[in-house]
């Protein structure tokens, strides 16, 4: 009787283990019954052949999804659904509840738990700004003020220089290289100031039709603005000889007011150039602000046009070019001022640019951002936080919008009232 009261007290050990298990137990128990209780007459012949192994995974969902449950295996499957603690428990560990996936009604009526998750990252990212390149035209404005203010600072060097430069007679030209190989042209120069002329036209139709046209006009103006400053000094502390005994220079006026300031308008007037008779003084050699222009002119087509297009590139590389030779032969400037002319031009042109695309944010000591004119790059730019697209089009509409199609509202009612 010991004996047996201890397999009884096993028995119950075990029927408390094995208390979780039970409802599978009958739902083997009542699957087995109704496959027992199906008659060997009603099967049709080749259902044996045809139907899938029992033990198979996809007969075994198929048979649990066609079952009809129970009244307390629903019961139990409804708990299970709203206490997703319990399903969680069991799926992650612990009691803490799944925040990625909470099994459904709909899972928990079919059966079977559902292993696939929806891990998903969301990823933040930074919204592009609505405009990262403003027009600020005011800005464009004051750098235009700036370059025409270099531009007159220059003729009036010009007059004050033209007072110093030695006769030719007293002080003949300086060696050139150039000069010694190539005689000199006399319409040499005509076709340096008409590729000039040319240059610039080109360029402002170009810059009529950019849509971010204020930001490239006033890099445009600030750029001519320094470079004529810069040659205000050279031209000023340096005063080189006529590079030609052909250059035939205005007679000096000494200390008549008067008339030095009827040549600064004479010469602004004219825009600096030989072939309006406008400049008529000598001593504005170092350096030449003909290949300036030429220079500065080509760099800003090529930088701000599409780079596919290099018959356009080609071309107005090809005007530039031929303009600073035929200076040269002309024998107007010295070798030496074209040279240092186009030097400061391209290095001032690529520094700049170089700080307007990178805003040497990267560049940990800074030494761009010594130069003088950062104070007045950094107004400028300030509001740029991208480089500047080639995008073009139509600076205005051509026709006002009520029009354009006047018939448009007549051809609406028309059509309504037909109908």
């Amino acid at each position: 009787m010991a004996g047996a009261r201890e397999i009884i007290g096993v028995g119950e050990e075990r029927s408390v283990e094995g208390e979780g298990l039970s409802s599978e137990t009958e739902h083997s128990s009542r699957r087995r019954e109704s496959s027992s209780s199906k008659s060997p007459e009603t099967a049709t012949p080749g259902e044996d052949s045809e139907r899938p192994d029992r033990d198979s995974p996809a007969a075994s969902f198929q048979r649990e999804s066609n079952r009809e449950w129970t009244q307390p295996e629903a019961m139990a499957s409804q708990e299970a659904s709203l206490n997703p603690e319990i399903e969680a428990g069991n799926g992650h560990g612990g009691n803490q509840t799944c925040p990625v996936h909470t099994p459904s009604a709909g899972d928990a009526k079919r059966g079977f738990r559902k292993n696939r998750q929806n891990d998903y990252v969301k990823i933040s990212m930074k919204e592009p700004d609505a405009n990262r390149l403003p027009s600020e035209w005011w800005k464009t404005m004051l750098l235009f003020f700036y370059a025409a203010f270099s531009l007159v600072m220059t003729t009036v060097v010009i007059t004050v220089v033209h007072e110093r430069v030695p006769p030719k007679e007293n002080i003949p030209p300086l060696p050139d290289t150039f000069f010694e190989y190539i005689d000199r042209v006399k319409w040499a120069f005509t076709v340096t100031e008409v590729n000039g002329i040319v240059l610039v036209t080109i360029w402002f139709i170009q810059l009529f039709f950019l849509n971010y046209k204020s930001i490239v006009c006033r890099r445009y103006f600030f750029l001519v603005g320094t470079l004529y400053f810069y040659r205000c000094i050279t031209m000023y502390i340096t005063i080189l000889p006529v590079p030609g005994m052909h250059m035939s220079c205005a007679p000096k006026l000494y200390g008549d007011s008067y008339a030095k300031f009827q040549r600064i308008l004479r010469l602004i007037s004219g825009a600096g150039l030989s072939i309006t008779k406008s400049h008529i003084m000598c001593g504005d050699f170092l350096f030449s602000g003909h290949t300036v222009m030429l220079t500065l002119t080509y760099l800003f087509i090529k930088e701000y046009s599409p780079r596919s297009f290099w018959w356009y590139h080609l071309m107005c590389w090809l005007l530039s070019a031929v303009g600073v030779v035929c200076i040269l032969v002309a024998h107007e400037h010295y070798s030496v001022d074209v040279v240092v002319a186009y030097f400061i031009t391209t290095r001032l042109f690529w520094w700049y640019h170089t700080m307007a695309n990178t805003q040497c944010q990267c560049c940990p000591n800074k030494y761009l951002s010594s130069a003088w004119w950062n104070p007045l790059f950094n107004l400028m730019e300030r509001n740029v936080h991208t480089p500047v697209p080639c995008v073009y089009g139509w600076p205005v509409s051509w026709a006002p919008a009520c029009l354009k199609n006047p018939c448009k509202k007549y051809s609406i009612v028309q059509s309504t009232r037909d109908e």
